[in-house]
């Protein structure tokens, strides 16, 4: 029976692992959390619009009916590839372990990049963990709760003024989520100021919003934002922030600073420690985001028994973006080259893409074919929900969209840290 280590819970070590279950193997499947989040939502958990328990799944649950799949919750922090043993620390009884393969596959995604500026993290947290959209939850609601007690009005306008960093899908996704908080759910609920003075800034430092998309989507996707209210800033990019304030520098050289107590970073991702790692282990390159270059098989340069998948990696020769389909055909194809032995370059197969920017508001590209508005917006809804994980979770989201469509009303607008 061949044994099999998948490191990594995501998108793509899933699928893997999911992969195996009819084969003869022993797999093991570790991760530093007990459950996997379906990120692509996780901003609606920021913006209260869902709660963690919808779109975070025990592992164990997802694997209870897979009995050649095993699950230890713990942290990878180290490789010895020639003696094919992964070394596990921070366990839950403190201890640590060895887990011997025959085969590795390591799939440890990705978390924002601050270009250099790490200092900035604590002003500006991210949205690639369940952490930090529930920390981002906090920040938000609790931004609202500041303008209410406010007496300047200076101040008051500084709490309810939100800077995103980063046009891209999550960036847009957020600043559209925040925009409507403001000037259409809340606005009935507080009686000392008015929450329709929300001011939304999405800082973008290229021409466009949403870059990846065509650019008719593209320029559509900027309108339906701004008439939600959000003011995009192109051209711009972002030089200091601070616990008051974003400072930015446009094209031509220009500076500003803009007062701001609430930022949201989404620009720009850097590969998962776990690259590193299996870089030094392997040798392997890596690219200027900390990706390891995989081989088109996706086994990594001279180790035929280790696959990288996902986020972390870049598969030589071709220019694929950081998104969980491309995962997901990862981990699907690496399962069949494990099960069969027969190797194959990776082709992605791009089904298409979907930005959703508030109600009834949205792009997108299917096959080939583009859409923009509630056409979209239908469409982003039904293919998130059939890729959610879970009946249980598939029906509470669908209940929770209904409702908030039909109440404007966001039912998990929960401070849990005071």
């Amino acid at each position: 029976m061949q044994r099999v280590v998948v490191v990594g819970g995501g998108f793509g070590g899933l699928l893997a692992v999911r992969g195996l279950h009819r084969a003869d193997a022993a797999v093991t499947l570790v991760d530093r959390q007990n459950f996997t989040l379906f990120q692509p939502l996780a901003y609606q958990v920021a913006t209260g619009s869902l709660s963690s328990v919808e779109v975070a799944v025990p592992l164990r649950q997802i694997l209870r009916r897979q009995r050649n799949a095993r699950v230890v919750l713990g942290e990878v922090d180290g490789f010895d590839l020639d003696a094919r043993r992964v070394s596990v620390r921070n366990l839950p009884n403190g201890g640590t372990l060895s887990l011997d393969y025959d085969t590795l596959v390591v799939a440890g995604g990705a978390r924002y990049s601050y270009f250099g500026h790490d200092d900035w993290a604590p002003y500006a947290p991210e949205l690639k963990s369940l952490e930090g959209a529930l920390d981002l939850r906090d920040r938000i609601l609790r931004a609202f709760e500041a303008a209410e007690v406010e007496q300047d009005e200076a101040t008051r306008a500084e709490w309810l003024t939100f800077v995103v960093v980063g046009a891209g899908p999550t960036g847009v996704e957020m600043a559209g989520q925040i925009a409507e908080l403001g000037k259409d759910v809340l606005h009935s609920e507080y009686r000392a100021m008015d929450t329709r003075e929300t001011q939304v800034l999405l800082v973008e430092a290229t021409g466009r919003v949403l870059g990846a998309f065509p650019a008719s989507l593209s320029a559509s996707g900027e309108r339906q934002l701004r008439s939600l209210g959000v003011t995009p800033l192109l051209e711009t990019t972002v030089v200091g922030i601070d616990a008051t304030s974003v400072e930015v520098e446009t094209k031509d050289g220009t500076r500003s600073r803009i007062p701001a107590r609430t930022v949201i970073w989404a620009a720009g991702v850097t590969a998962s420690p776990l690259a590193g790692l299996l870089a030094q282990a392997t040798g392997a390159e890596t690219d200027r985001a900390g990706r390891i270059v995989v081989e088109p098989d996706l086994t990594v340069a001279g180790r035929p028994d280790v696959f990288a998948i996902g986020d972390m990696v870049t598969v030589r020769g071709q220019q694929l973006h950081g998104v969980a389909p491309v995962a997901m055909q990862q981990g699907r194809q690496v399962a069949r080259t494990i099960r069969s032995g027969k190797r194959e370059p990776f082709r992605y197969r791009d089904k298409g893409e979907l930005a959703t920017i508030g109600r009834s508001r949205a792009v997108g590209v299917v096959r080939g074919i583009r859409f923009s508005g509630f056409v979209a917006w239908v469409l982003w809804l039904g293919i998130h929900i059939v890729y959610l994980a879970g009946f249980q979770n598939r029906l509470l989201v669908l209940t929770r969209w209904t409702f908030s469509y039909l109440t404007r009303g966001r039912g998990a607008r929960i401070i849990h840290r005071p």
